[in-house]
């Protein structure tokens, strides 16, 4: 008897069980490939690896010299907080946009509130590439104000050059951050919101409470995870961004950090293990922003996931 209820709690083996493991561990695997080669490569020096081979081990062992030459070859610093005078002021007009639409949508009754929601939804679905010339068009011929400039530390950012045009700036980079970004927001912060009951919203009204503080005082402090989701996802997306800098700019000391990587790729050669180690030092701030924000980010993605 003692040995046929052994045999009842012993697990079965299950051939099928390990081919899936299997086949998870060699995904994993071929995952994280790459990156363990790009920082592999990243830690040689450059005429080690002409001389023997990407497939050797250097004679003269790794050495940060690539990570200290990209850092003062590709002036890292200023590009850096190029990066973020573009990406902080567009995640958060971004998010302040999108929670506006997501609020009037989810939190009360009107005519067109399913239609905006699928406008905003359907943004999503443009591919970027195919306004590229109508857009290149309108950014050459729409004048500015002189905005002044932002100054950080020893650098000055200037939101206009003397152009005064919205080509070329870095007030144009945001702005196709924040039309392209919003939508997304917007429906993954109205799914958010389908889950506040509207007897919050409803009550603060015959309370007194405006439309505006309802959403501010009220709404925003119960999104905080799903803000705190969107922001570490927008953030990674503008940061990474490359192409919409490459068109709408033409000052290089004006772009963003990707294009610190770009600028180091000579007409005859090309030292991949020096831009394997910018990518590693460009990679640094959006993994630091998904640290700081990982139990936000994590509750946000959650939210949900065992309702019926």
């Amino acid at each position: 008897m003692i040995a046929a209820s052994a045999s009842v709690l012993r697990p079965r083996f299950r051939i099928s069980r390990v081919f899936l493991h299997g086949f998870l561990i060699s995904m994993v695997l071929v995952w994280l490939f790459p990156l363990f080669w790009a920082v592999y490569s990243s830690l040689r020096p450059i005429s080690d690896t002409i001389q023997n081979g990407y497939l050797s081990w250097p004679s003269g062992g790794l050495s940060f010299v690539n990570y200290q030459n990209f850092w003062t070859q590709a002036d890292l610093p200023y590009y850096y907080l190029n990066t973020l005078v573009i990406a902080v002021p567009a995640v958060v007009l971004t998010l302040l946009l999108a929670s506006m639409v997501a609020f009037a949508c989810t939190q009360f009754s009107w005519r067109f509130n399913l239609t905006t929601l699928m406008v905003f939804t359907a943004g999503n679905l443009l591919p970027p590439q195919v306004i590229i010339v109508p857009l290149f068009r309108i950014y050459l011929n729409t004048p500015l104000p002189m905005l002044g400039s932002i100054d950080i530390g020893r650098f000055s950012f200037p939101l206009l050059t003397d152009n005064t045009l919205l080509y070329d700036q870095y007030l144009g980079v945001m702005l196709i951050h924040v039309v392209f970004q919003t939508g997304f927001a917007t429906f993954v912060l109205s799914n958010y919101m389908k889950t506040i009951s509207k007897e919050i919203t409803e009550s603060a009204i015959v309370d007194g409470a405006h439309v505006l503080r309802i959403w501010w005082n009220i709404v925003l402090p119960l999104c905080r995870p799903a803000l705190a989701a969107m922001a570490t996802l927008l953030f990674t997306f503008i940061y990474n961004d490359f192409f919409w800098a490459l068109l709408l700019m033409k000052t290089g000391d004006r772009r963003p950090i990707t294009s610190a990587l770009n600028n180091l790729q000579g007409e005859f050669f090309v030292n991949n293990n020096m831009i394997a180690a910018g990518a590693m030092l460009v990679a640094i701030p959006p993994i630091l922003v998904y640290i700081f924000l990982q139990k936000q980010f994590i509750a946000g993605l959650t939210l949900g996931s065992t309702k019926g």
